[in-house]
């Protein structure tokens, strides 16, 4: 293709789907069942034109392509030629200013939020008035289809403060339903549902850890309450599903984003909940669906038409969002998460080899694509809906030099104990002084230091039930699960069970 076509191609395609996003075509009607196909190209597309347009408009990505491109950008028809951004490469690299379309910051209806970095340096993002209009658009959408018409009465109960769940949740919500904000507050919480009465549907967002302390601790019937519960930040065990109705919650499902990207890129259904329990009773369909061994992972249906997601060769996930007028655009941009997709058509065959009826998982099913998430790829753990990199431990013992000279190598452990809560432990070898003082003399000071490096890991603290406290453990060089490490390897360091 001429250089010449292509900018007449890319011109014509974009005004196209420009106006299909304007009239709520991508996000509407192509997102309900019988146009798999139609919705799977057009995401492609969508891929193509974000492409075109980004190193046309946005400064820094013209120079990031000029970088990590061989030949004319113009002319790049194949998706795969399109070279992957992610935070280090690009986020750290340009300014947020170049990151913007025209290489400045909207000046009217623009919302700043941020999440921590490794080093306690906050990333800032941007969004713009467009794309939060089209992301409560998606929001109301997405809680209509699975909650029903009735009026709702959301409880905000991810951490507050200029994170993109304080922020642009609480902005996209309240345009068309009844919020409030609180925060990871079990009192006031209580206080809300009691004043507020049963009368309502109350849809309560938080971090999994949190809504079940919440269930456990809050003295409340909620067998009278008709309370309904959205999850973010990190994964969710079907036991704790479980655990949740059994309570007396009605129904509980999880929703896929990132500070990076979107806050509802994808979200759980009643297929992706029914498949991600039969996956882990059926071990043959789990063979031929899951790509990664360990526990089964999540699992949302996404539209490919808004944010069209690829893996990579080595298992990580990349989005393009396809939606125009985003301030900061972000093409092909890889989160580290480990993942894999699957369109729906791959799926029924594969039930129908396992001889398994699609309308067992749920009788009215999008036909939507699925997004398989195992979890970070980047040694990440995840704790009260913040996560932990290996990074932020390294930069804290360091800020305790007394404690660092002493320690060869950490690990971070989580699990969930026996009552269902989240824990983490961090462990280290150290040498025999710091084994004589104990790990009781350091516990507060380290995990203040973290604290002091991951303001997600500050906020995420203040939600830990007491005696539930991350804690240290310390181990003698070349014992427990340093035993058997390679120094001429790459260090682990998270610790499975032990």
């Amino acid at each position: 293709m001429s250089t010449l076509v292509a900018s007449l191609a890319y011109r014509v395609l974009g005004v196209s789907l420009d106006l299909l996003h304007r009239w709520g075509v991508c996000s509407g009607p192509l997102a309900m069942p019988g146009v798999e196909a139609l919705r799977w190209h057009m995401g492609r597309l969508g891929v193509w034109v974000r492409f075109q347009s980004a190193w046309r408009t946005v400064p820094a990505y013209r120079d990031f392509v000029r970088l990590h491109m061989t030949g004319d950008p113009a002319d790049t028809l194949h998706l795969g030629g399109i070279p992957a951004t992610d935070k280090t490469n690009y986020v750290k690299v340009f300014s947020l200013s170049q990151r913007c379309e025209r290489g400045q910051l909207p000046r009217h209806g623009l919302v700043i939020d941020e999440s921590s970095g490794t080093g306690g340096a906050p990333t800032n993002w941007v969004r713009g008035a467009r794309e939060r209009a089209a992301n409560a658009r998606s929001l109301r959408r997405g809680l209509t289809w699975r909650l029903g018409s009735e009026p709702l009465f959301v409880i905000n109960a991810f951490a507050l403060g200029p994170w993109a769940t304080g922020i642009n949740l609480t902005l996209s919500l309240s345009s068309w339903c009844q919020i409030k904000s609180l925060g990871p507050d079990l009192a006031k919480i209580g206080n809300t549902l009691r004043a507020f009465g049963p009368a309502h549907h109350f849809v309560i967002m938080g971090y999994p850890p949190f809504l079940k302390q919440l269930v456990d601790h809050l003295d409340l019937d909620w067998r009278q309450y008709n309370v309904s519960m959205i999850f973010g930040g990190e994964g969710m065990p079907e036991s704790m599903r479980a655990y949740l109705l059994d309570r007396g919650i009605k129904r509980v499902y999880g929703s896929y984003g990132a500070s990076d990207l979107e806050l509802n890129i994808g979200a759980e259904t009643d297929l992706t909940i029914g498949l991600r329990r039969m996956l882990a009773e059926r071990p043959s369909l789990a063979a031929r669906l899951l790509q990664h061994r360990g526990s089964v992972p999540m699992i949302f249906q996404f539209n490919p038409a808004d944010f069209f997601a690829e893996s990579t060769n080595d298992g990580e996930l990349e989005f393009t969002v396809c939606r125009p007028g985003y301030a900061a655009p972000k093409v092909r941009y890889n989160i580290h998460d480990l993942g894999h997709v699957m369109r729906f058509p791959e799926l029924r065959r594969h039930l129908s080899d396992e001889g398994i009826d699609l309308g067992t998982l749920d009788t009215a099913p999008l036909d939507l694509p699925l997004l398989f998430l195992y979890g970070r790829s980047d040694a990440s753990v995840a704790f009260y809906g913040c996560k932990i990199p290996p990074a932020d431990v390294q930069e804290a013992l360091f800020r305790l030099p007394e404690l660092a000279r002493q320690v060869d190598a950490f690990r971070l452990h989580t699990f969930d104990d026996s009552q269902g809560d989240k824990r983490l432990i961090v462990l280290l070898e150290v040498a025999p002084d710091a084994l004589a003082q104990g790990p009781a003399a350091w516990t507060a000071k380290v995990f203040d230091a973290l604290a002091g490096v991951n303001q997600d890991f500050r906020e995420s603290r203040r939600m830990v039930p007491t005696g539930k406290e991350p804690q240290l453990e310390f181990h003698e060089p070349g014992t427990g699960p340093f035993a058997g490490a390679d120094i001429r390897i790459k260090r682990q360091y998270t610790s499975g069970d032990r």
